[in-house]
């Protein structure tokens, strides 16, 4: 008779409140960072119990890169930019497909560079929340989508924008990062807040 594996009668479920009248804010804001995934050494940890059932929502420990590699910055719209996720698949192999749509209001050279930079390549995003909290959008176990779209405007009263389009396969809905990033400028922690804060040594 086989052996009962018991990691799989532990409950992972937990209860979901909410208090009337908490303001929960829509959106995300105005700046998110990017890298390649080619830069990634080392990911944080996505919890998992003994059975391999993942049981986060928040990973631990850090993004390390490789030697002179960066997170860089985007600033975009954050009233026409989006974050969403929705469940794809079937059981037992469901997951989640996170979704950004990031604004840019610009179509100059450096706008226009970063179709070369994004198109074609495996990238990691992070987003902030208007909470203030950080989240991944890019696994380490699935290849992310990135598209790039330009519109120059129409006549005298057009919008002209850079259209940055993610698509990410993951785990769970877009996991939160609490730990530090590598900038051009600097170590920079997102452990929540209204800005990251400088890391000194």
């Amino acid at each position: 008779m086989p052996t009962n594996n018991n990691s799989c009668f532990t409950p992972l479920q937990r209860s979901l409140a909410w208090c009337q009248g908490q303001p929960v804010m829509p959106g995300i804001r105005r700046r998110l960072y990017y890298t390649s995934k080619q830069n990634v050494v080392q990911w944080p940890a996505y919890s998992a119990d003994s059975g391999g059932r993942y049981a986060f929502a928040t990973t631990t420990g850090n993004f390390t890169l490789k030697a002179d590699t960066y997170w860089h910055f985007i600033d975009i719209l954050a009233e026409k930019s989006t974050l969403t996720s929705d469940a794809q698949g079937e059981a037992p192999s469901q997951t989640q497909l996170n979704k950004l749509t990031a604004v840019h209001p610009g179509v100059g050279q450096e706008a226009s560079a970063v179709a070369c930079y994004l198109n074609n390549s495996d990238n990691v995003f992070l987003v902030q929340d208007m909470s203030g909290l950080w989240r991944i959008v890019g696994s380490r176990f699935y290849e992310t989508k990135t598209t790039v779209a330009q519109d120059n405007g129409q006549g005298a009263t057009g919008t002209a924008s850079t259209t940055i389009n993610v698509e990410a396969t993951d785990i769970c809905p877009s996991p939160f990062y609490q730990g530090t990033i590598v900038t051009e400028d600097g170590e920079l922690s997102l452990a929540g807040g209204d800005t990251p804060t400088a890391v000194t040594t």
